[in-house]
């Protein structure tokens, strides 16, 4: 009889004894949502990112469609999102009524093609439909190109949208210097806190900002479009119905907020960000080893790091060898993962193409030819399987993982 072993997730969250402090601390307190522990976790982000302002939400989903609505997409305009990210991405731009317009992808890094990106910029603007905005994705946790995307959509006249999800405690190189998420020179970046990043709310995600008109209106938009100054009041202070409880709305609005239960959480593992992100960044190295000796090397291989960017890690993608063609790398790939699966190794594929879903299908009135259309996020989609990483794994699991992969070159 098999002996099973215990199941190791691709992901997971460490939740530590000083957290559940916090948490039960602040449920001893006076407030639980609307307090002053969501403006702490908001200054603590604004201290962790180098960003001005930060706006918390509910999630990060919530966290992309009201940076898109704060940027002013509407319906009839673009935005430009790249072919391999989670869905949020573009369902963002839907929720805004506005058209998506997909690029193709780096096959090796699955960042945004500067080349393809730079392409369907000028075909846009040729057409006459230049884009409102550009969203670009810090994908597995490695940051996209962020100086030159940010030229190439303001070049044509687009706000620039960053999906960093998955780049919290991620740099760059710009001027110079070592650049982090809310530094990136985007409009505005958005970020998540789901059990499987860099840090943890539960649910919950963030908007940042450098533009201080930008911040206000994201700040209206979380709840409800409320605003309570009288100087904008269309009635008038001495009227008998306005007092000190009176408020008005203008826009239709949302209920994004974050509780104060999710701040305090938050703001305690934002403390431990450097340990996680470190011990994210000792796993890549072990793995990096594994893949460049025998028997592995040459079967898969690390994503392609480009210089002057480091990664945060959020997600350690081994891509199996070429096999001729996307469907042949992609039979290996699948064979790998069961290969794994049987070992009680869980791993996952970070993403199907977005072209490919039937409701973008549908919208493009495409065939879903992804293959053709989008050459490289087929390629990365094929190749690519996301190993198991996170700061509680411990060495006997990453040897356990790598006895495995080597099991299957051998």
């Amino acid at each position: 009889m098999a002996v099973q072993r215990p199941r190791i997730p691709y992901g997971r969250q460490l939740i530590e004894e000083d957290d559940i402090r916090e948490v039960v601390d602040c449920l001893r307190g006076d407030f639980l949502t609307q307090g002053p522990r969501v403006r702490g976790f908001e200054d603590a982000l604004c201290e962790a990112t180098g960003a001005a302002h930060a706006v918390a939400v509910c999630n990060g989903t919530a966290a992309l469609h009201l940076a898109a609505v704060a940027l002013g997409v509407r319906k009839g305009d673009i935005g430009v999102v790249p072919a391999v990210t989670f869905l949020s991405s573009a369902h963002c731009l839907r929720y805004c009524d506005a058209d998506v317009e997909f690029v193709d992808v780096e096959p090796d890094t699955g960042l945004v093609s500067l080349a393809s990106l730079e392409t369907t910029l000028r075909d846009l603007g040729a057409r006459g439909r230049s884009p409102k905005v550009v969203v670009p994705v810090d994908l597995t946790g490695q940051p996209a190109d962020w100086s030159r995307v940010n030229t190439l959509a303001r070049r044509s006249g687009a706000r620039v949208l960053l999906d960093a999800a998955h780049s919290l405690g991620a740099t760059a190189e710009m001027g110079g210097a070592a650049k982090r998420v809310g530094e990136s020179g985007a409009d505005a970046v958005t970020l998540s806190f789901h059990p499987v990043k860099h840090v943890t709310t539960a649910e919950g995600g963030a908007v940042l900002t450098n533009d201080e008109g930008l911040y206000r209106d994201l700040v209206e938009l979380r709840t409800f479009g409320m605003h309570k100054d009288p100087a904008r009041f269309e009635r008038d202070a001495s009227d008998p119905f306005v007092g000190p409880w009176y408020y008005e709305t203008k826009v239709l609005a949302f209920n994004y907020r974050l509780s104060d239960i999710h701040s305090a959480l938050g703001s305690s593992q934002l403390k431990k960000l450097s340990r996680f992100v470190g011990r994210r960044r000792e796993i890549a190295r072990a793995y990096d080893a594994a893949l460049d000796a025998p028997p592995l090397r040459g079967r898969l291989s690390p994503l392609r790091r480009h210089a002057g960017r480091e990664s945060a890690y959020h997600l350690y993608v081994a891509q199996v060898a070429d096999a001729g063609s996307v469907e042949s790398t992609a039979a290996e790939r699948r064979k790998l993962f069961l290969h794994l699966a049987e070992r009680d190794i869980h791993c996952q594929v970070h993403y199907v193409p977005l072209p490919w879903q039937p409701y973008y299908r549908a919208l493009a009135g495409s065939d879903g030819g992804v293959g053709r259309e989008y050459p490289g996020a087929a390629g990365y989609y094929a190749a690519s399987l996301s190993l198991p990483m996170f700061p509680r794994m411990e060495n006997a699991e990453i040897d356990r993982v790598i006895e495995a992969l080597r099991q299957w070159a051998e």
